[in-house]
């Protein structure tokens, strides 16, 4: 059984406006639905579980209307705190693997998806990325002091998959310890966990501020007009 976790239960600080960016309207639904159709409709994803900010389960009813979904996992103060909080709470559940995503991707591509769910049959753990193609300049006061080296360095992207037993006893042990971590993979390096990486995709970014959220309007109506929608 194959798990997908979506984390929903951040507020943002980057994007303007009374509405957390997951459930500003993109094409005239939330944002954070797009996402979970991405999961939900997969053939190889058995459950989708979201996690979400307490203050925000009006929103989320109103987003996920008419879609067979479990109640949602209230989230914590941290995102690694609500990742473990979404973890427990299908581990009842048994699931052999678990794809943890950001609500606010909602163009992960279902190859992207199956590329993950495939390498976890050798790994204990993988996740979508993309090469760095720019020059790398570490900079201090608006001045560079160093040029990095971009050989071997990717950027990291969501669905992040994991052995479901191996990132559970991870976050356990790892505890109040985890909360500085800024993706789930670093939760499994800290506990020795190799992670390995599938090539992701340039859509399948984060929506953080307005240009982001217009970058997405773009890429929808492309999509709709290829479909003839």
């Amino acid at each position: 059984m194959i798990v997908a976790l979506i984390v929903a239960a951040g507020r943002g600080s980057r994007m303007a406006g009374p509405t957390p960016k997951q459930y500003r309207l993109l094409g005239g639904a939330a944002v954070l639905r797009h996402t979970v159709l991405a999961f939900h409709h997969h053939p190889a994803i058995a459950l989708t579980q979201v996690v979400i900010h307490p203050e925000d389960a009006p929103l989320y009813a109103e987003a996920m209307a008419g879609l067979d979904l479990p109640p949602a996992v209230i989230g914590g103060a941290t995102r690694q705190d609500s990742v473990r909080r979404g973890i427990e709470a299908v581990a009842a559940q048994g699931p052999a693997h678990i794809l943890i995503h950001d609500a606010v991707r909602p163009f992960v591509a279902a190859e992207t998806i199956a590329a993950v769910i495939a390498a976890l049959s050798r790994h204990r753990a993988v996740i979508a990325g993309l090469p760095v193609v720019d020059t790398l300049k570490r900079c201090r006061d608006d001045i560079v002091t160093e040029t990095l080296d971009r050989a071997g360095v990717w950027r990291a992207q969501t669905p992040q998959g994991f052995r479901f037993p191996d990132i559970l006893a991870a976050h356990r042990a790892l505890g109040a310890s985890a909360a500085d971590l800024t993706d789930d993979s670093l939760v499994a390096e800290r506990a020795g966990i190799a992670v390995a990486m599938v090539l992701g995709h340039e859509e399948a970014f984060k929506i953080t501020t307005e240009p982001d959220l217009a970058r997405a309007e773009a890429v929808l109506r492309r999509r709709r007009t290829e479909h003839g929608q």
